[in-house]
């Protein structure tokens, strides 16, 4: 089941939550600095233990001081028009997202934010598009998934394209 919601994604009671974070994952803006300052200063010393991360890929850190026990660090593209790869690294990296949760084995709740849509400038419509399909795709292998997002806006257009596939085609 995915749940459309808006709010703090580092306030959220699930096994695992995602950060949306640059190369060096070391904390920043955005979501990526968000989650930082609520995990506390722990997350960044287990973050100094990993090399930087490729675009499209993830990584599982502990969640320290925050609510959900896991955090997973994914590399969105940044968009650069459409014609570098962008689609193909974004799903890289919901699907590495769910890679990694399934090899963990105590993830059945995770929490998503709209990766590489904020400074990174991914257009919000067609990176929900990708975003819900792989989503869906991925459901079975988990009890709950949350797009945790961060404006009304946003939550309008998630629920809009998820009702959307639901709808029985005629």
């Amino acid at each position: 089941m995915i749940q459309v919601i808006r709010a703090d994604i580092a306030t959220l009671v699930v096994d695992a939550i995602v950060n949306a974070a640059s190369e060096t994952f070391r904390g920043g803006g955005g979501v990526d600095g968000a989650i930082h300052r609520a995990a506390g200063p722990e997350l960044l010393e287990e973050c100094r233990r990993h090399p930087r991360l490729p675009t499209g890929e993830a990584v599982i850190t502990g969640g320290y001081a925050l609510a959900a026990r896991h955090v997973i660090h994914t590399v969105g593209p940044i968009w650069r028009g459409g014609s570098s790869g962008e689609s193909e690294l974004l799903e890289r990296a919901y699907e590495s997202v769910f890679r990694v949760a399934g090899s963990k084995g105590d993830i059945r709740t995770i929490a998503f934010p709209a990766i590489s849509t904020g400074v990174y400038g991914y257009p919000k419509r067609e990176a929900a598009m990708l975003a819900l399909a792989v989503m869906r795709k991925n459901e079975q292998q988990l009890d709950g998934i949350i797009a945790c997002l961060f404006s009304d806006e946003d939550v309008a257009l998630y629920q809009e394209l998820l009702g959307a596939a639901e709808r029985p085609r005629k």
